[in-house]
């Protein structure tokens, strides 16, 4: 796959909770290289931690699900 100039970097919370559940970890690493930089972004955009670490919940719970795209993200 080809490399993305815009990507994010994985989040180390993220990583280690990927590392830690491989059915998270299989569907993550089954959606686009767009797809998951879409997530990063969402995920890391927030300024107040708070909503950070809703957000990296929120995208467990909805890779998890089978979603492949943030939702409600300009």
């Amino acid at each position: 796959a080809a490399s993305l100039e815009f990507r994010h970097d994985m989040p180390a919370d993220l990583g280690r909770l990927l590392e830690r559940d491989p059915a998270l970890d299989a569907k993550w690493h089954a959606l686009t290289d767009l797809a998951r930089n879409e997530w990063i972004c969402w995920m890391t955009s927030p300024k107040l931690p708070a909503t950070r670490v809703k957000r990296r919940d929120r995208l467990v719970a909805e890779v998890r699900a089978g979603k492949r795209r943030p939702c409600c993200w300009p």
